[in-house]
């Protein structure tokens, strides 16, 4: 099993407005679909276990990229988003933040009668994983998020969040089920969803095993533990810096989108006529769901798709966001028909600005880009928790006046 591993972040308070969150749950599915369409099950899970790709998906679904908040942004829309079709989906989202956690195991009970798995095994590796990273595995972090996606093929990915207030931390926690061999092996991957043992069979005999292998973390330092593991470190500050931006990359994105206009890409005709700004969007998205795993160690950069709720970088062009969806949706649905030259399109997009960074120097400036989104934000509907923008001070053109609303 490839190991999966641990995140930190900053602690930042505010609740997700309705008018975003809906679009959120709205991008989810489509974006879903299109894993599962590509890769299964089992290969949506084990992106969804790698703690960088997770914070990109947080990125480009509109969350600043480096809060806590994308933990419980993700876990909540995919919850809402996926469950009403799970069945057919073959994907079932339990548990959640605060009380809706302590429902995981009567969750996964319910997915075991629906789906003929062995639900009491499943929610035995629920409870064990909650145990490790609360309590065996003593870092100072109190876990108050427990969300346990499982496919109809019994395979898993468990994604948890622990608080430390005092320092104004997070930190994330991913598991993964597959290729499980032997808890005792390596017992110090089990925080991050490497753990080789027998999990599944926790409510049998065979558990004293796990049981002993946990008293034996339990006796390791915390820092030994952690750094047997992947580790995230995102930083503290608001907004993004040049730093946290692989410019080359995001360069080429903004290169394609606008010389979409201009030059003969055949490969995307079925995408010609929408403008340069949601193609940017869609270059971004059509990567999180194409992307090799080395594409996401610059989680910042998924912003420059649908901006933040703050308005760092820029606020969530809402125009843009609502075009992104009905095009990734329309063509997720023709594909299910078997038309899929839509979505192969959008796969292009990402191809297609991959194999341009060999020869792209053109580096766009940070601050300038940032500026421009802002600038051009009341173009594309843009808005943030404070409310709609208007459009730029004539007297400053670097700022624009907010209109208030809901």
């Amino acid at each position: 099993m490839e190991k999966s591993g641990v995140a930190d972040l900053k602690l930042m308070g505010g609740s997700i407005p309705p008018w975003l969150f809906a679009r959120m749950k709205s991008l989810c599915r489509p974006i879903v679909e299109a894993i599962l369409l590509e890769e299964g099950t089992q290969g949506f899970l084990s992106r969804l276990s790698d703690p960088f790709w997770f914070q990109s998906f947080g990125a480009v679904i509109g969350m600043d990229w480096n809060s806590s908040g994308v933990t419980t942004a993700i876990t909540s829309a995919l919850k809402e988003a996926l469950n009403p079709v799970s069945r057919d989906l073959g994907l079932f989202v339990c548990g959640g933040k605060g009380h809706n956690s302590r429902r995981t195991p009567q969750e996964l009970l319910n997915v075991g009668n629906w789906t003929g798995l062995d639900g009491k095994k499943l929610a035995g590796a629920s409870k064990l994983v909650a145990k490790v990273d609360n309590t065996a595995i003593q870092d100072g972090f109190n876990i108050y998020l427990h969300a346990f996606l499982v496919s109809s093929a019994g395979d898993w990915t468990v994604i948890q969040q622990g608080m430390q207030p005092v320092t104004g931390k997070a930190r994330r926690y991913h598991w993964h089920s597959q290729d499980i061999r032997s808890f005792i092996e390596e017992p110090h991957t089990a925080i991050c969803g490497d753990n080789q043992g027998e999990i599944l069979n926790l409510v049998d005999k065979k558990a004293l095993p796990a049981q002993k292998a946990l008293l034996d973390i339990a006796c390791e330092p915390p820092e030994k533990v952690l750094s047997e593991i992947p580790h995230m470190h995102l930083p503290s500050y608001c907004g993004i810096k040049t730093k946290d931006v692989d410019l080359k990359r995001l360069g080429t994105v903004l290169w394609l989108a606008q010389e979409m206009e201009t030059q003969s890409f055949e490969e995307l005709l079925l995408l010609k006529g929408m403008g340069p700004r949601t193609l940017q969007s869609l270059t971004l998205v059509s990567e999180v769901i194409y992307g090799t795993p080395n594409r996401f160690k610059d989680p910042a950069r998924f912003s420059f798709a649908h901006g933040a709720k703050g308005g760092k970088p820029f606020p969530v062009p809402t125009k843009v966001y609502d075009e992104t969806i009905s095009v990734l949706s329309k063509a997720v649905e023709r594909a299910k028909i078997q038309n899929t030259d839509k979505l192969r399109s959008i796969q292009k997009l990402s191809k297609i600005a991959k194999k341009a960074e060999a020869h792209f120097e053109a580096n766009p400036d940070m601050d300038e880009l940032i500026a421009k989104e802002n600038r051009e934000s009341h173009r594309y509907g843009g808005r943030t928790v404070t409310g709609h923008m208007g459009k730029p001070d004539k007297q400053n053109p670097q700022l624009n006046l907010f209109q208030e609303g809901t």
